[in-house]
């Protein structure tokens, strides 16, 4: 299974390099070659996302992904800048489907800052559509506006295409879950968001046994923190999809927590947490690196076809965790708080 490992910046080096080493307990055959990307991409050929770092990307059966960004790199023009390479990776491969589980693990009820009989046994699955919306709609930039200053300005768009294939995704992954899809949008104020929702009901018809309901997304983030236990596949489009997540990421305790997928039509994909990369712990050996660990199980689950394996790696994160393993991001008292080695080894040693 060839793996094209892509760290990036910040903590994404301390992170990937720690899921390695605990993927290598695993009785599987891998191949790990390394590329720049990101802030290293363009500090080793002048571009966020290298050619050779492309190339590696197209021909692995998947991508492990730190994380990129830096302020450093602010001054540069946006095409240049490290998150340019997620996008171009996403646009590049086809990566339109992206899977964010939230789920509330019992041993950290207490890290959420909500009440823990709000969260307690939380566990939801985002699907964020990610290669349309305002991210990749032209026409985009700044120009002078007739007032005689400036304007920035970018485009909503959608196809049918594309939402109708997203809303497939989710329709499928709620047939092996809770049976309700809720689909986001704003069909109040945007014509987006209008297609959006027609198309949404006109593919719900395939799935008879998927209840399907509707929820403006400023809605839908009052219920997220309300009530949370309410959803069970929530699918919306590469902005607000964007926003949720983050939010949803936040009720079960720690941003470190999360992982996520992003799939082609074939289920090739990338898998990376859903953080940041975190520049001003890098190099501490504080992160936590359970978010890339999981992004892992989902990597063999969904693209190698190794559930088996995926499944015993999720169990070595509940049993560190029931252990009493905490990185600093979800310490409480009368836990043992440990550094980033010390968890991904707790963590192989209980695989």
């Amino acid at each position: 299974m060839k793996i094209a490992v892509l760290p990036g910046d910040g903590i994404g080096k301390e992170i990937v390099s720690e899921t390695l080493r605990v993927l290598g307990r695993l009785a599987l055959k891998f191949e790990f070659e390394e590329a720049p990307v990101g802030g290293a991409g363009y500090e080793a050929s002048g571009h966020p996302l290298p050619p050779a770092t492309l190339a590696l990307a197209k021909k692995a059966d998947a991508i492990l992904f730190g994380s990129v960004g830096d302020p450093k790199y602010d001054s540069l023009e946006s095409s240049k800048r490290p998150e340019q390479a997620i996008l171009g990776l996403r646009k590049e491969l086809g990566l339109f489907a992206n899977l964010r589980p939230a789920q509330v693990y019992p041993e950290l009820a207490d890290a959420s800052t909500l009440r823990p009989e709000v969260i307690a046994g939380l566990d939801i699955l985002i699907v964020r559509e990610l290669t349309g919306d305002i991210y990749f709609g032209q026409p985009k930039g700044i120009r002078q506006h007739e007032s005689g200053g400036r304007e920035g300005f970018d485009t909503m768009r959608y196809t049918e295409a594309e939402i109708r294939r997203i809303a497939r995704v989710a329709f499928d992954a709620a047939r092996k879950r809770g049976k309700k899809v809720c689909s986001v949008d704003k069909a109040n104020v945007l014509e987006t968001s209008r297609l959006w929702r027609e198309v949404v009901d006109a593919e719900a018809k395939g799935y008879p046994d998927i209840a399907i309901s509707h929820m403006y997304v400023d809605n839908c983030a009052m219920q997220l923190v309300r009530n949370p236990k309410q959803f069970d596949v929530i699918v919306t489009g590469n902005m607000f999809g964007d926003i949720l997540s983050d939010e949803a990421s936040m009720l079960t305790g720690s941003i470190g927590m999360l992982p996520s997928a992003s799939l082609d039509a074939n289920n090739k994909g990338l898998y990376e947490p859903i953080h940041g990369s975190a520049p001003d712990i890098a190099g501490k050996c504080i992160a936590n690196p359970l978010a890339t660990i999981l992004s892992a199980a989902l990597m063999l689950r969904h693209s190698l076809g190794q559930a088996a394996a995926a499944e015993r790696l999720e169990a070595a994160v509940k049993k560190t965790l029931r252990d009493g393993y905490r990185t600093a991001d979800i310490y409480t008292a009368g836990t043992r708080k440990v550094s980033t080695v010390e968890m991904a080894s707790a963590v192989a040693e209980r695989l």
